[in-house]
């Protein structure tokens, strides 16, 4: 609480220093920037204009002393708590009760201390504190400060009258000032102190005496009065010395608060930061980023982060994205959480500290000026172009495709049904880096945190191993029959494209090359799921792994709220021999994968679909040199082209079509009508309708169907052409004698020949592999076979002979592009081999 107020005109020097650390002091018309706990003084000289006041206010004052005719001016624009009214004692009777009613003090000028007067005018101004300035060259005693203080009164002392020397007839002492009023309830007359820091959180109890805190408020260093020794100097032989920010009276006057800055090992002399106990919360924060800046070794994920800008900058607005769409308080408080490491992170870096931070917050919330509170450009939420989607207001309204003709349209217009959604890969990639970073630099544990935080799964290990227990395989027996029976049929067609000879081919006398295939070592399987089952992705990665002869087959796939995995799934894995079963998805999963963790194994090839933040990881870890692991293709959004033409059941295309569709908003669905008639291309669409209508997931399939096409196209040909420029995942042919148009089919995932072959068939049981291109790579990549966990290794071998014919030819290439020593490999062997 304030005791008196300093009038200083120019804010420097050891006096100002020693006044800033007992509370705020009175600045008469000074210039900015200004000191923290300042009041400014703007006399009448000083212009009325509200424009000329608010800067000062922005700028950090506390408050504002106007003059009555400024103050009048301004009444209602200023907060009431910011405003102090300047008034001789002669104009005590000219302030309103509006005057009085919206300022939080006064300073009274007057020309002696006439504590009657001043008591009516702290009677009048009741609830205002009451500053004193006597215009008198005499300076004040103690006793005039005590004599205010009764009446509810504070002095105000012109630096001029001040000094840090003891008191005497023309000066007084600044901490014979403050400590005015003090009083002591102790026999001992001491006072107890409360020790803290600067953010207030408390670091021990301890005792002053006049003599003692008259030393720290001139000096600024942390005195004390030992109850046994005397003056107690803190640090004087320890070493962890303080230095004092501010100095506080209560408001009984009777104990004190120091605010310190500690030094060394701490507070407590048994070296912790408090006598209370360990930091918790943004003090402890603080505290352990500030020795990581200091001891964390060179490489590791903390280190990185504090001298690797571009990822510190990427987990920011990674948790600032995560925090902006969390909406349970346990979510955002989580994510919160989690920005503030960040950012904190951020700023330990840069040397900047909690009460840094307050001290800008304080700043800040004392503005009168208010910014209009926009978005940058780059940071805003663009409003909604169009209507939101009709499903919640007409959920009977008819769902229909959009519609184009082959035959009428022109290049560009054909290329732009043939465009995919734009996928921001750079920006997923920018996003899923610090998580990838976190788990390849701290492995197990940065696992086990994301698995908590994204998966909602609290862990005690990361990995499942065999052999895997019956309880956790317990799945209906229908279930289990319906597996059983799918395995067979994929294991059969997968095993049926190994590739185990060895290709032997002479290709000139004495020279022999060959090829011959070996299974990729380990593999990592990621299978989506947490709350939804998918045995299906299990089966397609799992088996040809298996059949391949791969040595480690690690699945990886989100853990259930209770931290387990879904029975259909641990069944899959002990069906195809999984050596490891990693209980986590998301980004997080693929980078344990790629690196190997404490318990994770490390993979040489990662297969599997998964959202954005999957196949972005996966992407990320197959550029890294370091992680040397490759990944089976890009994903996207899943997709389904239909040809249909005049035999087409429209039921059955509109099943199909339906099929893709409820995957995602984001599902692209495609009809090719071969010359249908309107009649036949209005039944399509009304079973479209009809089915999509009675589905569960019909708000998902209403978004997609939206969006997705139906092409009319003159001929199979022209039909064919178009399948082929849109390379689809799923390419179904509703056509008549649809098997003799596959020799045409040169880009598609997977081919669904005939009405009788659903896409759904090749996705649980068919044989075929449901893991395929999608986004048009149809075009270069195929969809995962046994193949793709198989890996090709040549070999030559070369006669004495055969070199006698090759060697010269290899020797005059190796001339021509002037390599040397690839030419003398071969002649050292000519020479010796005459």
């Amino acid at each position: 609480m304030t005791r008196f107020l300093p009038l200083v005109d120019v804010p420097q020097g050891e006096l100002f220093n020693a006044l800033s650390r007992i509370g705020p002091v009175l600045l008469n018309n000074p210039s900015l920037p200004l000191p923290v706990n300042s009041y400014v003084l703007l006399d009448e000289d000083s212009s009325s204009e509200l424009d000329h006041i608010i800067p000062w206010l922005d700028e950090g004052a506390e408050k504002v002393v106007l003059p009555l005719a400024s103050a009048k001016e301004v009444i209602g624009l200023i907060p009431q708590e910011r405003l102090v009214l300047l008034l001789d004692a002669a104009s005590v009777s000219a302030v309103s009760d509006k005057v009085r009613n919206a300022v939080s003090g006064v300073l009274l000028k007057t020309t002696e201390i006439d504590v009657d007067l001043i008591s009516s005018v702290s009677n009048f101004f009741s609830k205002s504190a009451i500053h004193v300035l006597v215009d008198s060259p005499e300076v004040p005693s103690i006793y005039n400060i005590r004599s205010l203080l009764q009446v509810g009164a504070n002095l105000v002392l012109p630096e001029s009258q001040l000094t840090l020397d003891f008191s005497s007839s023309t000066h007084l002492n600044v901490a014979d000032v403050f400590l005015a009023p003090i009083t002591s309830d102790r026999p001992d007359g001491l006072f107890p102190t409360i020790v803290s820091t600067e953010t207030g959180h408390s670091l021990g109890l301890v005792y002053s005496s006049i003599e003692s805190a008259r030393e720290s408020i001139i000096t600024g260093k942390g005195v004390y009065q030992s109850r046994k020794h005397g003056l107690w100097r803190k640090g004087e032989t320890s070493g962890s010395t303080q230095e004092v920010m501010g100095i506080r009276l209560d408001c009984d006057s009777d104990s004190l608060e120091f605010r310190v800055i500690q030094h060394g090992s701490g507070f407590c002399h048994l070296e912790r930061q408090s006598c209370f106990g360990e930091a918790s919360g943004l003090p402890l924060l603080e505290k352990t980023l500030r020795s990581r800046f200091e001891n964390a070794p060179p490489g590791s994920y903390t280190n990185r982060l504090f001298k690797d800008p571009a990822l510190l900058r990427s987990k920011i607005l990674e948790e600032a994205d995560e925090l902006s769409r969390a909406e349970t308080q346990d979510d955002v408080a989580f994510e919160a959480a989690d920005l503030i490491y960040f950012a904190l992170t951020k700023c330990t870096a840069h040397g900047v500290g909690i009460a840094d931070i307050e001290r800008s917050l304080d700043k800040k919330a004392k503005r009168v000026t208010r910014r209009a509170g926009n978005a940058k450009p780059q940071w805003s939420t663009p409003k909604p172009t169009s209507p939101p989607s009709v499903a919640p207001i007409d959920p009977n309204a008819p769902i229909r495709m959009r519609t184009a003709v082959l035959t009428d349209i022109t290049e560009e217009e054909r290329a732009s049904l043939l465009r995919r959604p734009v996928l921001k890969s750079d920006e997923m990639i920018e996003k899923v880096t610090p998580i990838v970073s976190e788990v390849r630099a701290r492995g197990d544990a940065a696992l086990l945190e994301f698995t908590s935080k994204f998966d909602k799964a609290t862990l005690s290990s990361t990995c499942v191993f065999p052999p895997y227990s019956e309880e956790s395989m317990k799945i209906a027996p229908d279930v289990k029959k319906a597996i059983d029976q799918a395995y067979t049929n994929i294991k059969k067609f997968h095993a049926a494209q190994i590739d185990g000879s060895t290709l032997k081919v002479e290709t000139m006398p004495g020279v022999v090359c060959s090829r011959f295939a070996r299974a990729i070592a380990r593999v990592g399987l990621y299978i989506p799921g947490g709350t939804a089952i998918l045995p299906s992705t299990a089966l397609m990665l799992g088996i040809p792994a298996q059949v391949a002869g791969c040595q480690e087959i690690v699945f990886a796939t989100p853990p259930r709220s209770d931290g387990s995995i879904s029975p259909e799934v641990m069944y899959v894995a002990h069906l195809v021999g999984a050596s490891a079963i990693l209980k986590a998805g998301g980004a997080q999963a693929v980078a344990a994968m790629a690196y190997g963790t404490e318990t994770v194994p490390k993979v040489d090839k990662i297969f599997g679909p998964g959202n954005q933040w999957v196949t972005a990881a996966k992407m990320l870890v197959q550029n890294d040199t370091d992680a040397l692991v490759s990944i089976d293709m890009p994903a996207g959004p899943s997709e389904v082209l239909v040809i249909a033409d005049h035999t087409a059941n429209p039921a059955f295309v509109a099943a199909d079509l339906l099929s893709q569709a409820e995957h995602g908003i984001d599902s692209q669905v495609v009809l090719v009508a071969v010359n249908l008639t309107p009649e036949h291309l209005d039944q399509i669409e009304t079973e479209v309708d009809k089915q999509a209508q009675a589905l569960p997931r019909v708000d998902i399939v209403r978004q997609s169907v939206a969006k997705s096409l139906i092409v009319q196209a003159s001929s199979v040909k022209e039909a064919i052409d178009y399948s082929n420029d849109y390379a689809p995942e799923h390419l179904i042919l509703h056509l008549e004698n649809a098997p003799d148009q596959v020799q045409f089919i040169m880009n598609a995932g997977s081919v669904f020949v005939g009405s009788f072959t659903p896409e759904s068939c090749g996705d649980y049981a068919s044989g075929t592999n449901h893991t395929l291109p999608t986004n048009g790579y149809a075009r270069q990549f195929s969809g995962v076979n046994t193949l793709s966990f198989q890996k090709h290794i040549t070999s030559q071998e070369i006669t004495a002979d055969g070199l006698k014919v090759l060697g010269p030819i290899v020797a005059t290439l190796a001339d021509c592009e002037g390599l040397q020593a690839h030419a003398n490999a071969v002649r050292i062997r000519l020479a010796r081999n005459v």
